[in-house]
């Protein structure tokens, strides 16, 4: 079976940025791993590429160069069951980055992310238009997204 990983590359701080990713996510008892390949690719005595898993997703971080950016056309999405993990996963990638709207972030390496509570895609998804419409126009106007007041206009209040 083939294995699937998300390559990221990034200029020259791919080390740091699986480091900081790891530190996140166990930090939050998530089971995570930065593993060695076999054929790690050093240049001038130092590693070039990094791979690690976060909630069993694999990732491959690569020191490239200047060549590419990162892009929010990409992004990783985190699924989260409360306001307290949205919060924590928040606020932790976001030191140094920078927000945007709609639970995206863009963090300190230039990697976007969405920080999401579980609940949100399934108030969208409702079949009752105005409901699902009132929490489009509520997540719209926000950067964090805050359980609560979707939950509000959800309902309707």
């Amino acid at each position: 079976m083939p294995t699937i990983a998300t390559f990221l590359w990034f200029h020259d701080r791919a080390i740091e940025a699986a480091r900081f990713y790891i530190s996140v996510f166990q930090r939050a008892n998530v089971p995570c791993e930065l593993h060695s390949r076999d054929a790690e690719v050093v240049r001038d005595g130092a590693p070039m590429s990094a791979s690690f898993s976060l909630r069993g997703q694999e990732f491959i971080a690569f020191n490239g160069g200047p060549h590419f950016a990162l892009t929010p056309a990409a992004s990783v999405f985190v699924d989260c069951d409360t306001q307290d993990e949205v919060d924590y996963f928040w606020n932790a990638l976001i030191d140094g980055g920078e927000p945007s709207r709609c639970g995206w972030l863009k963090d300190k390496f230039g990697l976007s992310w969405q920080v999401v509570p579980k609940a949100l895609p399934k108030m969208l998804a409702d079949p009752d238009r105005a409901r699902a419409d009132r929490v489009l126009q509520a997540m719209l106007k926000m950067h964090k997204l805050e359980l609560a007041e979707l939950r509000r206009a959800f309902d309707g209040e």
